[in-house]
């Protein structure tokens, strides 16, 4: 009789077992979710501009363009003078200076008036690995070019076609020649030449580093009889240009042309032939001055991987973030003829 008690009460606990199982079985625990695991933000270099130092959105993959701008009287204001990360500035003939304007982080719609070629100019434009566009030149200067002193866009080939090269209605020639930049890199491609640059960086101040030097608020001299100016305004730590007593602007908008780098160097100049014509030596080195923020440096300028730059024992002397303007001044009277003011 206990044996059959024993029974039931083992057959009564399996029953509960197999009973609790099913429920288990039917009601699982959801699994605990887990935590996201964050991947860690990827901090990117910033792109900056080779040649101004600054912060760009993208990589321009644009060869430069060195566009040669005319500035007799007549052919001012220009167009796209203030989005040129470099200016030179050197005299043509006579009392006349010319601009080459270096154009990379940021490319206008149209440039100019735009003025023929000369041999000092486009073996600049070369060094810096820049296309070379001009409009007309000299047969013997044409043929420096045509035999390869450098990759060239000439605007006599194209007068007035409306895609590459226009002439605007109210100006007379040679001061009314414009490149229409959109133009450009498909018909340098045409002729063969590479349209893409990459180029490497100057060297740049950083937002940490003091600007050194002596105070230089108003800094003026002479091209011949034609006098120069820079004011330093410090709302915005700029520098502003003044050409023969007028302010250098942006023809369609008035908009100032602003600079960060003023870099006066004096070297060299000699007429070449009855056209006053000129060799200017830029190998050499020399004095200059170098006006940034209010501020001016006595440095010397040298070239070094084929670009012209400020040193100091033989170190380059960094230049503030954003555009530079080079003037290259004759010999006689030099930098001394440069008259510096603080006011």
């Amino acid at each position: 009789m206990k044996w059959k008690i024993m029974l039931i009460l083992v057959f009564s606990l399996l029953l509960m077992a197999c009973s609790t199982n099913e429920k288990e079985t039917s009601n699982p625990k959801e699994p605990e979710q887990e935590a996201p695991v964050e991947e860690p933000v990827e901090e990117t270099e910033p792109i900056i501009a080779p040649l101004t130092g600054l912060e760009l959105e993208s990589e321009p993959p644009n060869r430069m363009l060195a566009i040669m701008i005319n500035n007799h009287p007549k052919a001012r204001p220009q167009t796209g003078l203030s989005q040129a990360d470099i200016v030179f500035e050197i005299l043509a003939e006579g009392n006349i200076t010319r601009f080459m304007a270096l154009f990379h982080s940021n490319l206008p719609e149209k440039v100019g008036p735009v003025r023929s070629a000369r041999p000092y100019y486009f073996n600049l434009a070369n060094d810096y690995g820049a296309l070379y566009i001009y409009h007309g030149a000299a047969d013997f200067i044409e043929q420096m070019l045509q035999n390869g002193a450098a990759d060239h866009l000439n605007g006599s080939y194209y007068d007035n076609d409306k895609v590459l090269f226009e002439r605007s209605s109210d100006r007379v020639a040679p001061h009314n020649s414009y490149v229409l930049i959109d133009s450009v890199y498909e018909e340098a491609e045409e002729k063969g030449y590479e349209i893409e640059g990459s180029y490497s960086p100057f060297s740049f101040l950083s937002t940490e580093e003091v600007v050194e030097g002596d105070p230089a608020t108003n800094v003026q001299f002479d091209y011949i009889g034609n006098p120069i100016q820079y004011i330093y305004e410090s709302t915005n730590e700029k520098y502003i240009r003044y050409d023969g007593g007028t302010e250098t602007t942006e023809k369609a908008t008035g908009e100032e042309v602003e600079i960060d780098n003023v870099f006066i160097l004096e070297t060299a100049h000699e007429v070449v032939d009855n056209a006053g014509r000129r060799e200017i030596d830029l190998q050499s080195g020399g004095d200059a001055l170098l006006l940034q923020k209010g501020k001016v440096q006595h440095v010397q300028w040298e070239r070094i991987d084929d670009r012209i730059i400020p040193t100091k024992n033989g170190k380059p002397v960094p230049l503030v973030p954003g555009k530079t303007w080079i003037n290259v001044i004759p010999t006689s009277p030099g930098i001394d003829g440069v008259e510096v003011t603080s006011e």
